[in-house]
């Protein structure tokens, strides 16, 4: 009997937001109270003890304890400093109070900062709502502190070497956004899985629409940073800066465009009515078993609906060639390399994020703010399904219909 190769896309789980949001908010929490520590050492530098010895010092933290959000519990440490000069200076977070157990409004504060962006102005009504307009961890020097620090910590993570991995596959994307009311900037990212399986954001940078000279740019930075060996499939939608530029720098890298993206494309030049039957002989076609069934499915789609929509059904056409190349790859990583949603779902919330930011201040301010997003979420990122069979897929392995063709003995 024939083997079944078929493999659904994934569709991002429902809950992904919730996750990260939890995750960002006790990073941010973190941080802020981190920030706060900070000011407070700084305010005192000056304050020696009689052998001029600093007089207020960092103790450890208190233990761990946690504070109930609409979010869930939420973990966090409070830093604890040591007064050497007897004068009782003691340090108390002004955004976690000592005795506060549950963030009444913190349901809607969390989110909303998070969704907001590191704007300085939307941090401090955010976190005003949480203690008030006179909490004193809001002070604009702890703001900038937490700025200062995500935007070295991107910095460091663009220069970062990357000699030692193989990335076997890459998805691709850009998003708009804006950061000034008369200026439009272009996030472009590449995420990748090496040699393991493992997925993460390799390239983060701004450019001019998509252009392919953008998009050659950030290739170019990947490979000084040690990325050698082209990666053996892109994956992306149909922006054609990026495929030139890809073309241009890593010749030999096949192209798959995403069905999620051609799909939606397509069904957009149909009649709104006609859209479930166009889109079921749409699903025909990347669920077939093997190439030759998809082609067929294909050609079936074409002849349905051409006369009748053939903007639709030229936009189909068109890059037929590089909707069917996930054929060559195993079965198992089919629902991986068909689509972009493995990116696509990081990009959904940094689109939600920065549309509700519209005065960001600056391009590395919303650099750094996709950042930590996009390294929050790949945490949760599980390995690519059959990531056993990307050793063969780096040797060169052949592979028909997702199945592994068996080299005749000589």
């Amino acid at each position: 009997m024939k083997n079944n190769n078929i493999v659904a896309l994934n569709t991002p789980a429902q809950d992904v937001l919730s996750e990260l949001l939890m995750t960002g908010a006790q990073q941010l929490l973190t941080q802020a109270v981190e920030a706060e520590v900070v000011t407070l050492l700084a305010q005192y530098q000056e304050l020696l003890t009689e052998s001029g010895l600093q007089g207020i010092v960092r103790n450890g933290h208190l233990p761990e304890r946690t504070i109930q959000t609409g979010l869930g519990d939420i973990g966090v440490k409070i830093p604890k400093v040591r007064d050497r000069t007897g004068q009782g200076i003691k340090f108390n977070s002004g955004l976690v109070p000592p005795y506060l157990k549950r963030a009444k409004t913190i349901e809607e504060l969390l989110p909303w900062l998070y969704l907001k962006g590191i704007s300085t102005g939307d941090f401090k009504d955010a976190l005003a709502g949480l203690l008030g307009a006179d909490a004193k961890g809001l002070s604009s020097n702890t703001i900038s502190r937490l700025k200062q620090t995500w935007e070295s910590e991107y910095g460091q993570w663009r220069k970062r070497d990357l000699s030692k991995r193989r990335y076997v596959y890459i998805w691709a994307d850009g998003v708009y956004c804006n950061v000034r009311q008369d200026d439009k900037l272009c996030l472009l990212v590449i995420m990748g899985s090496d040699s393991t399986g493992r997925k993460e954001i390799i390239g983060l940078t701004d450019g001019y629409r998509e252009s392919e000279a953008s998009w050659l740019e950030l290739l170019e930075q990947l490979t000084e940073q040690g990325f050698k060996v082209p990666p053996e499939v892109a994956v992306g939608d149909g922006a054609l800066g990026f495929w030139k530029a890809v073309t241009k720098h890593w010749p030999t890298t096949k192209h798959q465009r995403c069905w999620v993206h051609k799909t939606a494309n397509v069904l957009n030049k149909v009649p709104k009515a006609m859209q479930p039957k166009v889109k079921e002989n749409l699903h025909d076609i990347w669920m077939s078993d093997s190439r030759a069934n998809a082609e067929k499915a294909f050609d079936l789609c074409l002849r349905k609906y051409e006369v009748k929509y053939p903007k639709a059904m030229h936009c189909l056409q068109k890059d037929r060639d590089k909707m069917l190349t996930f054929y060559d790859f195993p079965a198992e990583h089919w629902g991986h390399i068909r689509t972009s949603n493995p990116i696509e779902s990081v990009f959904a919330t940094v689109r939600l994020r920065t549309t509700r930011t519209k005065n960001c201040g600056s391009r590395i301010t919303t650099l750094a703010m996709a950042f930590k997003l996009m390294h929050t979420a790949q945490k949760r990122w599980h390995r690519l399904r059959g990531y056993q069979l990307l050793a063969d897929v780096i040797e060169g392995v052949q592979f028909k219909d997702g199945i592994r063709v068996e080299q005749d003995a000589a």
